[in-house]
């Protein structure tokens, strides 16, 4: 069975798997995962499917993530699933494997301090054959991992894979990564956000759920620098509770610190209602889904 770390924990030598539902946290720590990398002089390549490579690019820039620099000095490249095997062929594990070899030599020889990769890894939904060689490559990868130059980090959308597939996937890798969880039931998730760093809230909150919503934002206000970003654009309702208690949170903050909140208009209406907007330090961005 998997470890389970934040996906700061990630080193040298690991095989990590996210298995997820919420796009935007996906996201959010795949963009982490490759600011991590360019930061250490890695040479970093996301192989992606689900979103296409110039989408991507873009929401790494929306994160701070100076991607086309980093792709124009040869850093970071992103490229679509099938880079990763043959332009016209089916996926081969083999061909996968030996790809990752020849990007690590590469590497290296280029003076990177190791290599880097994060893989969407939807193109295995494809059929069986795709979803057999997924096993064969996920079984006999680890022998690249032995030198400790190599960082590997897949993706599974839950929604997108089957529970028999999800299962092995956890077993095939030692680690598996995890926002940070300061709640998380059927109706509500509070977790943390690493890039823009703050919170994320998505679901529904009311009175009952302000522990571990204030919890989260005292974190975000003493772990963050000038910025704290409160990301609700996947809050489908909010009560004037919750809503006081983000709108004080800010408050607290000195002139110089500021806290963003993106929304939806129906939940900065609230925010509006219990007068969160005359809020010096605090910034409202609503934003439709």
């Amino acid at each position: 069975m998997a470890d389970a770390v934040t996906v700061d924990k990630i080193v040298g030598g690991d095989h990590a798997c996210l298995t997820f539902t919420d796009p935007d946290e996906r996201l959010d720590l795949v963009a982490d995962f490759v600011a991590t990398g360019l930061r250490l002089g890695q040479r970093v390549i996301c192989f992606t499917e689900s979103v296409i490579p110039e989408d991507l690019s873009a929401e790494l820039a929306l994160r701070d993530i100076a991607a086309d620099d980093a792709s124009q000095h040869g850093q970071l490249a992103v490229r679509g699933s099938r880079a990763w095997w043959t332009p016209d062929g089916p996926a081969k594990s083999a061909q996968m494997i030996t790809r990752i070899a020849d990007e690590l030599q590469w590497a290296t020889t280029a003076g990177f301090s190791g290599l880097r990769i994060t893989a969407d890894m939807c193109w295995a939904t494809r059929g069986t054959a795709a979803v057999d060689e997924l096993i064969a490559f996920e079984s006999q990868a680890a022998r690249l991992f032995d030198d400790g130059e190599l960082i590997v980090f897949c993706q599974y959308d839950r929604d997108s894979f089957d529970p028999l597939t999800l299962a092995f996937a956890a077993d095939a890798h030692p680690k598996a990564v995890a926002a940070l969880a300061y709640h998380d039931t059927p109706l509500l998730r509070i977790c943390r956000q690493h890039r823009p760093p703050g919170i994320r809230v998505s679901g529904e909150i009311d009175y009952t759920d302000i522990a571990p919503l204030q919890q989260a934002l005292a974190e975000a206000l003493r772990l963050d620098d000038a910025r704290i970003h409160v990301n609700l654009v996947r809050l489908r309702f909010i009560d004037v509770t919750a809503a006081t208690a983000i709108a004080e949170a800010a408050l607290t903050l000195p002139t110089e610190r500021t806290m963003i909140v993106t929304c939806t208009e129906s939940v900065a209406a609230v925010l509006d209602i219990v007068g969160a907007a005359q809020a010096p330090q605090m910034r409202i961005l609503p934003r439709n889904l």
